[in-house]
């Protein structure tokens, strides 16, 4: 297997259904700018899908799930690791958040179990690739082998491959000691101290927040040698930030529309942005998160997220919650009357 394929240029946004699309709205009877951000997703959005008049009726969600070896022995989380396989459980019973938020849009909805500590039964609605019981304690030694990471990223782009008929890709995750691993793997990017970046993820107190910082540093002179994006990514990362950082890639490069979810998420944008660099043409940033150094991510991306309603759960909830942003902006591009159309005077008129 290899993975040459992520340094693969995107797509290309269609340049001249742009301009055709920011002519429409210049014709639209409002005055221009008057709806903000709505104006530019939907221009955005006709360049991506080289339709005058997007849509947003087909959306995919993916939610890839692991554990981490760093929650094994260390207090860097407020839940225990059994948690992980639980949720995957109370995926597959629509008992979670992303289940409720899925069915309000009439999105697919699928689950990846990449590899939990805790052995899990048949679940419906569950898709296995199982990798590895988790990753390793990256505070001791990478927390994946190149094979594990290959078998990781191949996972994002299938998920992708199973979805080509959404024109939304939304990716999601679920794993105990994953905000630990996004932040060591911003800091070793963004060459930072963990104090930047380091928040309370699942609730730790400031002790708890004190004493992730504390083992994300060593961490981070630990592995001070890994320089490139995915090395980044195999001595920190979870099989699924690695699978979010490919479904993401491989949805820019097929032509596919992102919707990125939160701060972990948001971190594997960052990554595959610096992978392929023209992927970011194909993402967008759904919402604030209330983890601290989620900020600085989105400096660093030269990126402003949708919306801000102190969110951070994770599993592609915030991102889920913005495709109705999306499709409000198609359907006000599509079908307002223009000037013409309307009998309504222009500026210009």
């Amino acid at each position: 297997m290899s993975t040459q394929w992520l340094n693969n240029e995107a797509a290309t946004l269609n340049q001249q259904v742009k301009q055709q699309a920011l002519s429409r709205q210049a014709e639209l009877t409002k005055p221009p700018g008057s709806l903000g951000q709505l104006e530019s997703l939907a221009v955005q959005l006709a360049a991506m899908q080289g339709k005058i008049k997007p849509e947003i009726n087909n959306i995919h969600i993916s939610v890839f799930a692991a554990d981490h070896g760093i929650a094994a022995n260390k207090n860097i989380s407020a839940f225990p690791q059994a948690v992980t396989a639980e949720m995957v459980r109370n995926f597959s019973r629509h008992g979670a958040a992303i289940n409720v938020i899925a069915r309000q849009l009439g999105a697919t909805l699928e689950v990846i179990n990449l590899g939990t500590v805790n052995n899990l039964e048949p679940l419906p609605s569950v898709l296995e690739q199982h990798i590895a019981a988790g990753t390793e304690d990256f505070s001791k030694q990478p927390a994946m082998t190149e094979e594990q990471l290959e078998a990781a990223l191949n996972a994002g782009k299938q998920s992708v491959i199973r979805a080509k008929r959404a024109n939304l890709f939304i990716g999601g995750e679920m794993g105990i000691g994953n905000t630990s691993s996004a932040s060591a793997i911003a800091c070793a990017l963004l060459k930072l101290p963990a104090n930047e970046l380091v928040g309370p993820g699942t609730g730790l107190d400031e002790s708890g927040v004190n004493h992730k910082i504390d083992f994300i540093n060593q961490a981070l002179k630990l592995h001070h040698h890994a320089n490139s994006p995915l090395e980044i990514l195999r001595c920190f990362g979870g099989f699924e930030i690695a699978a979010l950082v490919s479904s993401y890639l491989y949805s820019a490069q097929s032509g596919k529309p992102v919707l990125i979810d939160g701060f972990i998420s948001s971190v594997a944008a960052l990554v595959a942005i610096k992978l392929c660099p023209s992927a970011r043409n194909w993402f967008f940033y759904a919402h604030a998160s209330a983890e601290p150094g989620h900020l600085h991510i989105m400096q660093a991306l030269k990126a402003s997220p949708l919306l801000n309603m102190g969110m951070r759960l994770g599993e592609a909830s915030g991102a889920a919650l913005v495709v109705p942003i999306l499709q409000m902006a198609c359907a006000l591009h599509n079908e307002m009357a223009t000037f013409s159309e309307a009998g309504v005077s222009n500026k210009d008129d």
